[in-house]
């Protein structure tokens, strides 16, 4: 039989286990192959009650003292308890879901072995559900005696019956699968193997460390991890390639533009932005399309970048589009190009859902005339009714808001390939930026303009409220703006949070004579501007907001922000809220409300803010943290989920990878060398097993 026939003619299946194994996706001996642990316990010897410790998982053996439960007359009982003892101790096991049978096994005065997790419970160590191992298992080399794998559940088939099937699986077929990558990648990545791995993966042997298998840090779980972070890079460094071979309009910049853009810009250029601005100078300059992503913390000043970018596009007649993600962030775009190309023939045109019929239609017909030379907006902009005459540069604001189906499509709005810059205010780190964006450049704007005070950081609890408050009020009373951010619009039945609406009312009561606003999602877009530019001119002080102020929002004199419930934020949202203050030369204070009990990643996140202001530590706790399946854009990115890696354990597998795919891909792009014939055919069943997946 090959690893390709159906799982039930291994031993020990047949045709009704086989059914539930497919069930799980496990429908070959190959599929069980990589059907991997997600734990391990160590069973190699019997250890005393008396040496156990809370967090453990061991083999026990002891008398049993007493059974409890199971069966009260006629009516079976939700708990099921066992006391044993060794004559070192004693040691209860409890099962709160269980099989009537369960109970007939154990009699008072009979030994038994048990195996599990240790917990303590007034003072007396204890298992739940442990597994039982029967007095055979002492010379089966599957059960115990040794590091024994614990499998994802697999629904109707016992732990022991699939610990069983795996075995079987492992001893016919491990060592028969292929291993496609040469000897001397293998070696240089420090990995064995797979045949060996495999093997390793499933059953290890008794010399190894087990704490290194828990972790997921085995030279053989490296070699899988390698394997998986290979193909994503390789997929990166085909794009990357096909990047290179297409053109672009050169843009090259002279030395009277570049006068003229110092002569209007309000003040120095820090060092990182100069050197950033030098690196996408560079690429405009080239025959091919710059692919740069430009990091750069909340208030770094990336759009005056983003400006500088445009106008040297403008210089050469040709177009250029901003795109952000929300109308509020556009229109500011719109507003800050125009202000800094005024007295200069550019022509700065913003198109967004929220204009009129007409003026959107007007809009629409400049582009296409080529009468617009900057066009800022929303997706607005990659509609099929909108059509540029020459666009040459695309600028992405918030990159971590859009797909790769967005650039995507703004790319194709240029009859050639345009250059494109994609800018965040997320801080993303390094592993996961390689990862997410391998296919661009990465410039990063790490030094704040001069004269910024970093903003103070408070986690308060309901306690302090009234302090807060008298905070809100002395800045008003200085001139000063405060925001205040709830996760809800409006009260809730289900979920017992404040919410903008009705904190909106209790603040108008608070604070008699300031202007309250009200900002939501919700609102139309006129009213979501009329609101925002009475914010701005001071006719209200206090802003009562969801999280659509999290991005862009520009107001020097906003010196306070409340964020209501922070235990529910993310780290990189909590900190883009707090770049909403402090953008002027006045000290500015972010209270971070908690309401109720916060869990440990609560806590630990809000620690976080009230240390630093540094974002891109900020971004690597919030990875650390969270994991990168929940991280800003990764779910949009157009990654395929992983497997066996994790982007922060294994960050220094992804490097070597990216070196291995990058150099590989330059000598070889076709893998049609004899040693690479094995790692094309692993890419090819890699890319049909995620088409098969969709």
């Amino acid at each position: 039989m090959t690893a390709a026939h159906p799982i039930q003619y291994v031993k020990g299946v047949g045709p009704r286990l086989g059914e539930k194994l497919a069930a799980r996706g496990i429908r070959t001996p190959h599929d069980a192959l990589y059907f991997f642990p997600r734990d391990y316990e160590d069973r190699r010897k019997v250890i005393p009650i008396r040496e156990l410790q809370a967090g453990m998982t061991a083999p026990v053996r002891g008398k049993i003292l007493s059974v409890t439960g199971g069966k009260a007359g006629f009516r079976t009982t939700r708990l099921l308890e066992i006391v044993i003892a060794d004559g070192t101790g004693r040691l209860s096991a409890k099962w709160f879901r269980f099989h009537p049978s369960l109970a007939e096994r154990f009699r008072v005065g009979d030994a038994v072995t048990l195996c599990g997790p240790v917990r303590w419970f007034r003072f007396l160590p204890e298992m739940h559900h442990p597994e039982i191992l029967a007095e055979e298992d002492a010379a089966d080399p599957v059960h115990s005696g040794r590091i024994v794998p614990i499998y994802p559940e697999v629904e109707g088939v016992p732990p022991r019956v699939l610990r069983k099937i795996q075995w079987e699986v492992v001893q016919r077929h491990a060592l028969l699968e292929v291993e496609c990558f040469p000897a001397g990648i293998l070696e240089r990545a420090g990995i064995p193997p797979l045949q060996d791995s495999l093997s390793s993966i499933h059953f290890p042997r008794d010399d190894v460390d087990v704490a290194r298998f828990r972790e997921f840090s085995s030279p053989q779980q490296r070699r899988l991890i390698f394997g998986e972070l290979f193909a994503l890079q390789w997929a990166l460094a085909l794009r990357r390639a096909g990047t290179e071979r297409e053109e672009a309009v050169p843009l090259p910049w002279d030395r009277e533009i570049v006068g003229e853009i110092k002569r209007r810009l309000p003040f120095e250029l820090t060092g990182a932005q100069r050197r950033v601005v030098n690196e996408i100078l560079k690429d405009l300059g080239n025959p091919h399309p710059m692919h740069r992503l430009l990091q750069g913390d909340v208030g770094s000043g990336k759009t005056i970048v983003a400006w500088i970018a445009a106008m040297v596009a403008w210089r050469h007649g040709v177009q250029s589009a901003l795109m952000a993600p929300t109308e509020i962030l556009a229109e500011q775009h719109y507003r800050r190009f125009d202000a800094l190309s005024a007295g200069l023939p550019v022509r700065v045109a913003l198109l967004s859902a929220a204009l009129p019929p007409k003026e959107r239609e007007a809009a629409r017909k400049r582009i296409r005339n080529g009468e617009a030379d900057i066009v800022v907006g929303t997706h607005a902009l990659i509609q099929e009714s909108v059509e540029f005459r020459n666009l040459a540069l695309g600028v992405i604001d918030e990159q971590h808001r859009f797909g790769v189906l967005q650039r995507a499509a703004l790319r194709k709005k240029s009859k050639t390939s345009p250059h494109l810059l994609v800018m965040t205010a997320t801080p993303i780190p390094r592993t996961l930026a390689i990862t997410l964006y391998g296919d661009l450049d990465v410039s990063v704007i790490d030094e704040m303009p001069l004269g910024r005070v970093p903003v103070r950081t408070k986690v308060v609890t309901e306690d302090g409220r009234r302090k807060v408050y008298e905070e809100i009020r002395r800045e008003v009373a200085r001139g000063g703006r405060a925001y205040v951010v709830l996760p809800l619009v409006e009260e809730s039945g289900r979920i017992a949070l404040r919410d903008a609406t009705r904190t909106a009312e209790r603040l108008r009561e608070a604070f008699p004579g300031v202007g309250v606003g009200l900002l939501h999602g919700r609102m139309k877009a006129a009213g979501k501007e009329a609101v925002m530019r009475r914010f701005h001119e001071g006719d209200l002080s206090v802003l009562v907001s969801t999280t659509v102020v999290e991005v862009g929002v520009d107001v020097p004199e906003a010196t306070v922000m409340v964020v209501e419930h922070a235990e529910r934020f993310g780290l990189s949202q909590l900190h883009q809220l707090r770049g909403r203050v402090g953008r002027g030369i006045r000290p500015s204070s972010c209270f971070l409300m908690t309401g109720g009990e916060q869990g440990e990643d609560a806590a630990a996140r809000l620690s976080i803010m009230e240390q630093t202001v540094d974002g891109f530590r900020i971004a690597e706790e919030d990875l650390r943290i969270r994991g990168p399946g929940d991280f800003a854009g990764v779910r949009q990115s157009g990654i395929p989920d992983l497997v066996f890696a994790d982007l922060v354990r294994d960050a220094s597998i992804l490097r070597m990878a990216r070196e291995i795919a990058s150099e590989l891909h330059r000598e070889d792009p076709n893998l049609s060398a004899p040693g690479h014939v094995g790692i094309r055919r692993f890419l090819e069943l890699r890319s049909a097993a995620a088409v098969g997946q969709d």
